[in-house]
């Protein structure tokens, strides 16, 4: 009778402990434990400009300072079709459920006709100093801010990156707490020089002419950047993209990057682990790490609900690219819904989808205003089909061996245990869970990424 019961103790027990067993190795092998991680590729060169590279006119590289400006043919035209709306009703009883209420929607048209001052804006886009320079074919913008040093004070160059559906208006919350830290919360020891470039197809820097521009090519032309202004070792920042593209910068020119800090991780994901982890979670992550992967069914239909855009954005974008340049409220609408359950995915139980109470409208705006004054929305979105291959690339398997520093804030729209992101960042400093925030946590938490930032520099220039 013993013998029964133990031997269907073990039956019971037998597949659970083989499948476990086999997802550990195979997390141990994807994770290059028992095989060398790939190499990453060579930095390469490009040429995005229009017509043949030997044929194209020598290009102008000087850096080249402008201001934004908001013509009143811009807004007279904008204040047109925000009046030539046409309106839908919603569902009873929905929220965000279905996306943006349309309901929501004609509040924001009204705050954007009668009460969104537009020169008032023009000044605050114009707070800092923007710049254009030809890198590869392209006139890149970005801001750059450069502190009021002391004799014999230095500050830490440092460039950061923005994503979609965000542009360089997401730092400007944050770059006075890197700039001027020592009104802002900081010490002296914690200044920043900081550059923000758009993306090729974003914000002010021109788009590609040419198929495959991916974050490979974006990484190599902000590395060009940062030596044409004259740094040769400085630290990287982002999210989204920015997490994308600085990692890439680290992994291919690591001589020049002296740290990585990011608030959106890439990291491998062992899928053996996170199925099997469903039932027998402390085997593969301490008890505080499990709510950031489990329960693993839910997560994964929440970011189906969620991810609606992808899909579109990996395989056709210009098709709804047409509609998104072409109409205010249509282009708005698309980015806002990513404010808010990129925020927190529970928003879209609101009315509002949390924005009034999360955001500034006035923010929102004007992120949306930069896409509208550059008609460049289509190409935003052709990010996603060029970086299509990024997804099964082995350069997410790569190792990153710069010191690296992660926040990972709680509404993010995926999260990452800081025990599985040591599969990729070797060097890994620094991993916080933040107290609060999501996706646009620059904008949203500018004190809190701040602040982690600053710490993972300390650390940094410690060991360095």
């Amino acid at each position: 009778m013993t013998r029964r019961i133990y031997q269907s103790f073990i039956m019971g027990w037998r597949w659970p402990l083989i499948l476990s067993v086999l997802a550990v190795l195979t997390g141990l092998y994807l994770s290059g434990t028992f095989s060398d991680p790939p190499t990453p590729p060579p930095l390469g060169d490009g040429w995005w400009g229009r017509g043949d590279r030997a044929k194209a006119p020598k290009a102008d590289e000087s850096i080249r300072k402008f201001s934004i400006s908001i013509s009143n043919d811009t807004i007279n035209d904008l204040k047109t079709r925000l009046r030539n709306t046409r309106h839908f009703e919603g569902l009873e009883g929905t929220k965000f459920h279905y996306g943006v209420r349309p309901e929501y929607m004609q509040t924001v048209v009204k705050y954007w006709l009668n009460k969104y001052d537009f020169k008032a804006q023009e000044k605050y886009f114009n707070k800092y100093n923007h710049y254009r320079t030809n890198i590869e074919g392209l006139d890149i913008h970005f801001v750059h801010v450069k502190p009021t040093l002391k004799p014999g004070q230095k500050s830490k160059p440092l460039l950061i990156s923005h994503g979609w559906p965000g542009s360089f208006y997401e730092f400007y919350k944050i770059l006075p707490l890197l700039t001027d830290p020592v009104n802002n919360g900081g010490t002296a020891e914690d200044i920043f020089e900081v550059i923000c470039p758009s993306i090729p197809g974003y914000g002010y820097s021109e788009a590609s002419h040419k198929t495959g521009m991916t974050a490979h090519a974006v990484a190599r032309i902000f590395g060009k950047l940062m030596s044409r202004l004259g740094h040769d070792r400085y630290y990287v920042q982002g999210g989204d993209w920015g997490s994308t593209i600085t990692i890439i910068m680290g992994l291919l020119i690591p001589e020049h990057v002296k740290g990585l800090h990011i608030n959106m991780i890439a990291a491998f994901t062992p899928i053996p682990q996170l199925i099997i982890g469903s039932y027998f979670p402390s085997l593969f992550l301490p008890a505080e790490e499990h709510h950031k992967v489990w329960p693993a069914i839910p997560k994964f239909f929440d970011m189906l609900l969620e991810s609606g855009y992808l899909h579109i954005q990996l395989t056709k974008p210009d098709t709804i690219g047409h509609s998104l340049t072409d109409s205010p409220v249509g282009l708005a609408a698309y980015i806002l819904e990513k404010f808010s359950t990129a925020t927190n995915a529970t928003w879209r139980d609101l009315e509002d989808g949390g924005l009034n109470d999360g955001w500034q409208i006035d923010d929102l705006l004007n992120n949306i205003m930069v896409y509208w004054m550059n008609g460049n929305m289509a190409s935003a979105m052709r990010f996603y089909k060029e970086n299509a291959q990024l997804f099964i690339d082995d350069i997410n398997r790569c190792q990153v061996k710069v010191p690296s520093g992660v926040a990972d804030f709680p509404g993010e729209t995926m999260n990452q245990p800081e025990t599985w992101a040591r599969y990729r960042y070797i060097n890994l400093l620094q991993y916080n869970s933040m107290p609060r925030g999501g996706h646009f946590a620059a904008l949203e938490e500018p004190q809190l990424l701040a602040e982690d930032i600053r710490l993972f520099v300390r650390k940094v220039e410690t060991i360095q």
